[in-house]
């Protein structure tokens, strides 16, 4: 994939999150207010501050894009892990606000002896709706951040699915409180509630661990092992060091090789081990390649 191709894609899951959240966000507000449901204008508030992060998501986004300069060699692409380290911890304060806010509403209602309104068929329909929403957008968000590979699209799409279960919850909670249930609805915005807090968690540490230079998988460091060692003139790896930046890699790599040759064959074995990684691998963005001969040969 290319690179302007891969902003083109990223973009699109941002907007489209953007529109959707922003029309939901008024909805189901207004409609969990004037439909007396503590669940939806939970699942409302939500989508307001979803609103917020994407506006956050897309500056980032469009910064990240920058070519590189002599202050970030490789590229801006961390900005991507920012982004959705803030997608996550925006995440988490709306979960608490939303669990805070219903347990009280549980336990005012266990209290009074005044008879609450129940919530309307058309706060009913309108959690439908955002379910059905928020299936499509995420379908076409994951898709998009797996062939982006891009942290942030992943955060949206993982939000797209805390919707879902959020307005299935508020849903439930709504339909019980129509039966007259009316303490249902607000335990189901405290079990949103605690849904949206665990993807917070899950978004943060997976950002997190990608801004402190965690490697990639034991999978993908096998198949540049195994590339290079495809490579004529190299007698084994001694050192293999990769840094991830966004979606893309440098790679330190220290090969060994025979103790015979020249400095300028040993060169010619280098380069063809980086053209061999750059043909096999688009996500890497830089190649160091070091020789020298097995420690035996040393003299």
């Amino acid at each position: 994939m290319t690179i302007n191709s891969r902003q083109k894609q990223t973009t699109l899951a941002i907007n489209l999150g953007l529109a959707c959240n922003t029309l939901l966000a008024f909805f189901k507000t207004f409609v969990g207010i004037i439909g007396h449901s503590q669940a939806l204008l939970a699942d409302g508030i939500n989508s307001t501050s979803d609103v917020v992060y994407y506006i956050i998501a897309k500056i980032y986004t469009n910064l990240a894009d920058q070519p590189a300069d002599k202050e970030h060699p490789y590229g801006h692409q961390q900005l991507e892990h920012i982004s959705s380290l803030i997608i996550g911890a925006f995440i988490l304060t709306t979960a608490v606000a939303i669990f805070w806010n219903s347990i009280n509403t549980v336990f005012d209602l266990l209290r009074t002896t005044n008879i609450s309104e129940s919530a309307s068929y058309l706060a009913l329909t309108t959690a439908l709706i955002t379910i059905i929403l928020k299936i499509i957008l995420n379908i076409i968000s994951l898709k998009i951040a797996k062939t982006t590979n891009n942290p942030t699209v992943y955060a949206i799409a993982y939000d797209h699915r805390n919707d879902i279960f959020s307005a299935s919850a508020a849903s439930i909670g709504i339909f019980f409180s129509i039966l007259g249930y009316l303490w249902v609805d607000p335990l189901a915005g405290a079990l949103v509630a605690l849904i949206i807090f665990k993807t917070g968690i899950k978004i943060l540490q997976d950002s997190a661990n990608e801004l402190m230079t965690g490697t990639p998988g034991k999978k993908t460091q096998s198949i540049i092992k195994k590339v290079v060692l495809k490579t004529k003139g190299v007698k084994a790896i001694e050192e293999l060091l990769i840094h991830k930046y966004g979606p893309y890699m440098v790679i330190n790599l220290t090969i060994n090789i025979d103790g015979t040759l020249t400095v300028t064959q040993g060169n010619k074995i280098s380069n063809t081990v980086e053209k061999s990684l750059y043909k096999n691998f688009n996500f890497i963005r830089k190649v160091h390649v070091h020789f020298h001969p097995p420690k035996k040969q040393v003299h």
